[in-house]
Formats: C-alpha cells, structure tokens, sequence
C-alpha cells in the first residue's frame, strides 16, 4: 500500500508527468465514446440493424404471400378459378358469353 502512495505522491510532484497521464485518459476516453468502434457507433450500428429486421419482416411477408400464390399455381394444387381470374387479369379478356358493363365511376 505504501508504494501506491509513493507513486500518486511523485506523480503529483512532476506536474509534466500528471498532465500526460490526464491527456492519455482524455485521449482513450474520448475514442471510446466517439470512435470507429465507440459507443456512439455501437448505438448506430444497433439502430440499424432494428432497421434491417423491420425491413426483412417485411420482405418475408410478401415472400409468404408470393409463396402462397405460386403453390396455388401447381399442377397438384391448381386452384382453376385462380388461374381464370389471372388470366382474365393478364390478358384483358372475358369469356365468349360475358359481357362487361363499363361504369365511370369505379374510374375514379
């Protein structure tokens, strides 16, 4: 214990030395806090990420839904009022004995 006393006492004596020690612990704090790998970066890095997540439920939601449809489309689950309304949807037809009422108001 008496030589950590000794030492604090001779760092306090040589003002020169103190000031670099406080300068070095300036210098390490402040990269710590506002580096490339400081806290601030890391709080970033979190935001985005919680960013990234939201963006892939998203994504994968629509991917089920994509998924959803062309499993319907498959020989063994072919849903064939689907693939009627596809194709009338596609090909801007209508059957032989259909006919379409045009109504103005639906257009806007």
């Amino acid at each position: 214990m008496s030589k950590l006393t000794d030492i604090f006492s001779k760092i306090a004596r040589s003002s020169g030395l103190f000031m670099v020690l406080v300068i070095v612990c300036l210098y390490f704090t402040f990269y710590a806090v506002k580096g490339e790998r400081g806290l601030f970066r890391y709080w970033n890095l979190k935001q985005e990420i919680s960013q990234a997540k939201q963006i892939e439920k998203k994504y994968d939601t629509e991917k089920n839904v994509w998924e959803d449809k062309v499993g319907r489309m498959k020989s063994e689950h072919l849903d064939l009022d689907m693939l009627d309304q596809q194709a009338r949807l596609v090909l801007n037809m209508v059957g032989e004995k259909e006919f379409v009422i045009l109504d103005s108001d639906l257009d806007e």
